[in-house]
């Protein structure tokens, strides 16, 4: 299933893709997608749904962020080994995790403000991993049962606040506008080999990312099994996984986002974004 969630920021209704690539409404159905309607017999639930059914939805509206309620953002920092090199870092002994605020979260096509002060605001494009049920130490060999599926994220991040004012990393990640998600959320039965997606981000006219998710130095299962050691996973939990090279630091010199630029990235079976940059 391809769920998501459309309508006017803060007044988003559950919705569903029909076989034709249509938006149908869900708002009967579930209240939100989010919460327990991402567990395994959340999900179960909807697949019983007659989906031509469903009242059509005009395709010209807004598409929210895919998931609501989020609970937490656990990033992986350094999961892409040429990403790696590009920022001048080996690769990481274990993940290294960082947390973004749920506040940065908007849907896949709203606009990116750059935020006051802002010199170094970068783009990265990741793979999003839905939490469906709860995740409390369990082993790698199980981890996916606890997945509800995918989404694309941009992990924009703010490199002068993350790497130059002290401190950790979450500064930079978590200024509103930083977390556009979506457009979809793709069920996990629908997803044949996370491990094996094309990738790609433009900014204008220019690619600056074309890769894989098979160079993820730390996979899916290993990041789901890992975090839940020291965390509880609960649904709608959202994990990014990391950004391959690539992003505008490793550009020699790197290139920044500046006002009127305009991102397009998408990831194979899960969609595209497109969002214009404004400075506040």
């Amino acid at each position: 299933m391809k769920l998501l969630r459309y309508g006017e920021v803060g007044r988003e209704r559950p919705g569903m893709v029909d076989s034709s690539g249509n938006i149908r409404d869900l708002g009967n159905i579930v209240d939100d997608i989010g919460g327990e309607v991402l567990t395994r017999s959340g999900l179960s639930g909807l697949r019983t749904v007659d989906v031509e059914s469903l009242a059509r939805v005009n395709e010209s509206v807004r598409i929210g962020p895919c998931v609501a309620g989020v609970g937490k953002i656990i990033g992986v920092g350094r999961n892409y080994a040429d990403h790696a090199a590009e920022s001048g870092n080996e690769v990481p002994k274990e993940p290294v995790i960082f947390f973004k605020a749920t506040s940065a979260i908007v849907g896949p096509d709203d606009d990116v403000l750059l935020p006051p002060g802002s010199e170094k605001t970068d783009w990265e494009i990741e793979l999003g991993v839905v939490i469906g049920d709860e995740a409390r130490y369990v082993s790698q060999e199980s981890a996916l049962n606890h997945v509800a599926g995918y989404c694309i994220v941009n992990d924009v991040s703010e490199r002068s606040f993350q790497l130059e004012r002290c401190g950790q990393w979450v500064k930079g990640k978590s200024c509103d506008t930083f977390a556009p998600i979506g457009p979809w959320l793709v069920t996990i039965d629908e997803v044949k080999d996370p491990q094996n997606l094309a990738m790609w981000l433009d900014v204008g006219k220019h690619r600056y990312q074309d890769g894989s998710t098979s160079a993820m130095v730390y996979g899916i299962s290993y990041l789901v099994s890992y975090l839940s050691q020291f965390m509880t996973l609960q649904p709608g939990d959202l994990i990014c996984t990391g950004t391959p090279p690539g992003v505008g630091l490793g550009q020699h010199p790197p290139v920044y986002l500046k006002d009127g630029d305009v991102m397009t990235l998408g990831i194979q079976g899960l969609g595209r974004q497109r969002q214009v940059v404004r400075a506040l």
